[in-house]
């Protein structure tokens, strides 16, 4: 039985994960902290989750758990992930990563980490999202530089990064499909007089209201036809499945950072 450690246990994400958790026939709910502060420490997470008793309580910081586990599944802040990574990195704990906001040097920092525990790293570990990224690079790659590229992303109102991570890695899969690099070519925000959209431009535009789990469009506009893909995420159960399956995978492997792709076999496709 591989034993899991729940980042964030209270929080939207970390509820929903830690039920499928304790769902998971190969998976045992071992522990769970939250930021210190937080009105859920002391508390049982299977009650704040709404799913039962998980029989223990939801400690302060990682430190005080580290030992309980074999893998921590983290969807907290991009600050605190790096912060858990580390700690992760001294004890050679498996990670599971869904936080999004992670800057290039974060990645960067976590590749150099990752080299003392294995950690799957990913944006979106929705099972359909993952294969939407690779839809992305293999449509960009057939339909080429005659069709522009558009990225439209909608969340919730308590999403605190714009654009979406899972918004900007399928920029990034596109990109890549028509040679792209996303640093220069991307656009963010457009408003008031801009001139002539830019043939190499891929725009990334951002939604935010109410309750909407996630939506993605990419669009490829071209000469008289456009192809519209999208994914709409119902809830976040998919999230949270994806990261348990990721869990379950990444205690055997040997250190290093891996994707979804890797995870879903996805990765020559």
């Amino acid at each position: 039985m591989i034993n899991v450690i729940m980042a964030g246990a209270s929080g939207r994400m970390g509820q929903r994960v830690g039920w499928m958790v304790n769902e998971h026939s190969g998976l045992h709910y071992a522990a769970a902290f939250e930021a210190p502060g937080s009105t859920a420490i002391g508390r049982d997470p299977g009650e704040v989750g709404g799913w039962g008793r998980a029989g223990f309580a939801i400690a302060e910081g990682l430190e005080a758990v580290i030992d309980q586990g074999d893998v921590i599944i983290d969807f907290t802040f991009h600050k605190a992930t790096m912060e858990f990574a580390r700690l992760a990195a001294r004890h050679s704990r498996a990670m599971v990563i869904g936080t999004t906001g992670l800057s290039p040097e974060n990645l960067e920092e976590l590749a150099e980490l990752s080299r003392h525990f294995p950690c799957v790293q990913s944006p979106n570990m929705a099972v359909g999202v993952n294969v939407l990224f690779k839809l992305a690079a293999k449509t960009a790659s057939i339909l080429g530089d005659d069709y522009d590229i558009e990225i439209v992303e909608a969340h919730h109102n308590k999403k605190k990064d714009a654009p979406s991570g899972t918004a900007l890695k399928l920029a990034e899969m596109a990109a890549s499909g028509v040679h792209r690099n996303l640093a220069e070519v991307g656009v963010y925000e457009r408003h008031g007089i801009i001139g002539e959209r830019g043939k190499k431009e891929i725009g990334v535009q951002t939604i935010r209201g109410g309750d909407i789990v996630g939506e993605h469009t990419i669009y490829f506009a071209g000469p008289g036809e456009r192809i519209e893909i999208t994914h709409r995420a119902h809830s976040r159960d998919n999230f949270a499945k994806g990261a348990v399956t990721a869990a379950a995978w990444v205690v055997h492997q040997k250190p290093g950072l891996y994707s979804m792709f890797d995870v879903l076999g996805l990765q020559d496709l």
